[in-house]
């Protein structure tokens, strides 16, 4: 039972750290045939361009590393916290396509996941009270 938050936070900072370098590797299409909505559409030809969301990789890149570190685990879920947030927002917002299949099952791991890490870790964030 010790090593399961060791293996999923392994497994959760894999998941980031893969998401980002294939981003900024510009490795990432999407699949054939996909269709964005119109407001995500929007949303991605607004924020492409400016940069942004290569500085969302490089701190989904830091937050993975550290996510999977045991020992820096907490800081990591503190730096991907509002970016899992963002990835559901999205989905739930704009691509509108949160609750179908593949998309609605990595939601649920994700957040699962950085829920289980957080909880097993509570006893680290309990020194931040006043």
């Amino acid at each position: 039972m010790k090593y399961i938050p060791h293996i999923v936070g392994a497994l959760l900072g894999l998941f980031f750290i893969m998401s980002a370098v294939m981003v900024l590797a510009g490795m990432a299409k999407p699949p054939e045939g996909f269709v964005f909505t119109p407001e995500a559409l929007k949303f991605n030809e607004a924020l492409g361009p400016t940069g942004y969301m290569h500085l969302v990789k490089i701190c989904e890149l830091v937050g993975g590393i550290l996510v999977a570190i045991p020992k820096t685990r907490n800081f990591g879920l503190l730096l991907l916290g509002p970016i899992i947030v963002n990835i559901t927002a999205y989905h739930v917002f704009l691509q509108k396509d949160a609750f179908q299949g593949g998309t609605l099952v990595t939601l649920l791991i994700m957040g699962a996941m950085s829920l289980y890490l957080l909880w097993v870790g509570r006893g680290n964030f309990a020194a931040l009270k006043n």
